[in-house]
Order: structure tokens, then sequence, then C-alpha cells
């Protein structure tokens, strides 16, 4: 059996930003503390959080919808895939992130209840306060780049 869910944050940041930085490997690594590779294409790999996280990109809507196969380690061999779907909308403040989870194995309730929020809505908010894209044109040069690095890495806050 699995189940699905269904959560929200609010970024300070334009939703193209906030697209291309989820789909480049330096900006979503900066962005959540963890290593990722992401090859930026509809059927492209990609890994997260130092590999913990794997899948494929299924879906671009530039700017507006990533859909992504996402499974963890901690999957069991005989665990499908799960499916995310990352909505961007904008609101006045920068973008309304809706992140749909579907076909989450039974007993992996942490992502629901911590995991999404601790390890990417919580260090997203952190990162693009930090650039403050309201005013700098030199934003798309941080985001490319990863410059904008985050004051630790889930290396260093697992050491704790």
């Amino acid at each position: 059996m699995t189940y699905d869910f269904k959560l929200e944050c609010d970024l300070a940041a334009p939703p193209n930003a906030v697209y291309e930085a989820w789909l480049d490997s330096g900006a979503h690594s900066a962005m959540t503390g963890g290593e990722a590779k992401i090859d930026k294409r509809v059927g492209g790999a990609y890994t997260a959080w130092d590999g913990y996280i794997s899948g494929k990109t299924l879906e671009l809507r530039p700017g507006e919808r990533i859909v992504q196969s996402w499974r963890t380690t901690r999957f069991r061999a005989a665990d499908a895939d799960s499916t995310i779907a990352v909505q961007f909308a904008p609101i006045k403040a920068g973008t309304r992130l809706t992140l749909s989870h579907k076909g989450v194995p039974d007993g992996h309730t942490s992502y629901e209840k911590g995991g999404w929020r601790d390890f990417y809505f919580e260090p997203m908010k952190a990162y693009f306060k930090r650039l403050k894209w309201e005013s700098s044109p030199a934003k798309k040069d941080a985001l490319s780049t990863g410059a904008a690095q985050p004051a630790e890495s889930r290396r260093e806050r697992r050491g704790r």
C-alpha cells in the first residue's frame, strides 16, 4: 500500500528562480545543504541529499511545474518509485511552492511529518532570503554557480 500527501511553503523569490534552482546541481546543493547532481531535461536522472534521494525528471513546465520520480535509500527494492509534482505559483511575497507527493510506501511518514519541511522548505527559505531577489541583478549568477552557499552542510549538521 502507498499514500499521498500535499505540502506548501512560501519563498521570497520569483517562480522562475525557484524552478531554476530546483533543477540546477549547484543551486540545489546550496539551497538544501546536501549534494545534488541533476540532468535538467525530461528523462534525465538526478540525485539529491548526497545520494539519499534519486529519480528521473518526468515533466517540465518552465517556471510552473516539475514532476519527478522519487525514492530514497530507505525504500525497499520491491517499493515502486513515488512521484513528486512541484508547482510554482506567483504570490506577492515571491512564490508559493506546492509539493504533491504520491505513491509513498506505507510507513514512510517522516517525509510528510518534517522531512520536506526540515530538509527542503526551511533551507530554501533561508537560501532565497539571503539572496534578496527583489533588488539584485546578480542573483542569476549566484543561482547558476551555487555561490550562495548554506552556512553549514548536511554532513556538518549530522555531526552534532
